[in-house]
């Protein structure tokens, strides 16, 4: 079994950055054409996440979301709004009251693959020694599951070290939206707020913008502190407090390369090149619904030998995960979080 690892407050800055490196006033930012970027624009925002895993759960109504995560009313109506306009969750009149429902589009059900990827990530490295908050139960095999990352061709397990990559028709830099959520502190205790989570323990760790991004640069094979700050041309205090913190959760550990003045580099861990599951499971979510058809991305899987996406299925009968065909053991009262007791998604 892999070591748990244990949530911790920033250390120290690691080092500081070439002063030619800090951001130049004025100079738009430009990033990197990522479908994982763009799905990270909607599940990074906490209050957002939590509401769609909600909604997994069978949740459909203002006043049943605000029950279940103590959320704000002014935020929460800004939040369903904004998921709304995103074509996340659409609305839907309740019967015969004037009620409105809040219930998820074909789009919005297909983030349940990346949400099953990083909650296998939370169970097999956040657990601390407890059982998983729920048991998948997959109804078309009618057996408690373990979903795995797969390859749509040959259907066998991805991991870092199975792919290579290489630019698709839609690779290059633009300028990076005004507004993103990319500078807010990297504690992400509130991912914690409502019922027991493995993927709000995964996103506590990994779940603003920026630290999956450092984590995408190391994918790349981006290894060292000006390369990083180079290629996401973030301020030097943001990657200085990311790389801290992910050292301090065992998603990276540092080698020295260079003394005098003493330099790292940043290598990920087991745990942290488990996270490749999650992240191509993200990036063809962004793919399918927010490329316009331009793949950023190209992905070979050197097992097989053809290009894939990601797909995530069941470890038992090999089929696709979908959020209709599954059931829930839980292991805590849904009560006492004021949650609903799911027995299925539908």
């Amino acid at each position: 079994m892999p070591a748990t690892a244990k949530i911790q407050t920033a250390k120290p800055p690691v080092r500081s950055a070439p002063k030619s490196a800090k951001a130049r006033p004025g100079v738009t930012r430009r990033e990197r054409n990522c479908s994982v970027a763009r799905t990270l624009d909607i599940v990074s925002d906490a209050w957002a996440f939590l509401i769609i895993r909600e909604a997994f759960f069978g949740t459909q109504t203002f006043e049943a979301f605000r029950s279940a995560l103590g959320i704000p009313r002014a935020t929460l109506t800004d939040r369903l709004r904004k998921l709304t306009q995103l074509a996340i969750f659409r609305q839907a009149a309740s019967g015969s009251s004037q009620r409105k429902e809040y219930r998820l589009t074909k789009m919005g059900f297909d983030l349940y693959p990346s949400f099953i990827a990083l909650m296998q990530f939370g169970d097999r490295w956040l657990a601390d020694g407890k059982p998983a908050p729920l048991t998948l139960v997959h109804m078309s095999c009618e057996c408690a599951c373990h979903p795995i990352v797969a390859c749509s061709h040959c259907g066998e397990s991805v991991g870092a070290r199975d792919v290579t990559y290489r630019d698709g028709p839609g690779a290059g830099r633009y300028p990076a939206k005004a507004g993103r959520n990319t500078r807010r502190p990297s504690d992400g205790n509130r991912f914690l707020l409502g019922r027991p989570s493995s993927v709000s323990r995964a996103l506590q760790i990994i779940g603003d913008k920026w630290s999956f991004m450092v984590v995408r640069e190391a994918f790349f094979g981006n290894r060292r502190y000006d390369k990083i700050l180079t290629e996401l041309e973030i301020a030097p205090n943001i990657l200085t407090d990311r790389l801290s913190r992910m050292v301090a959760n065992g998603v990276f550990h540092r080698r020295q390369y260079q003394s005098s003045p003493d330099r790292y580099e940043y290598l990920l861990t087991d745990m942290g090149r488990d996270l490749y599951g999650p992240f191509i499971v993200m990036l063809r979510w962004g793919d399918r619904w927010l490329s316009k058809g331009k793949l950023p991305l190209l992905l070979k899987h050197t097992t097989c030998g053809h290009d894939f996406h990601a797909s995530v299925i069941c470890d038992h009968c090999k089929q696709p995960i979908v959020a209709a065909d599954m059931q829930y053991k839980l292991t805590y009262d849904p009560a006492s979080f004021g949650a609903l007791s799911p027995r299925s998604v539908t």
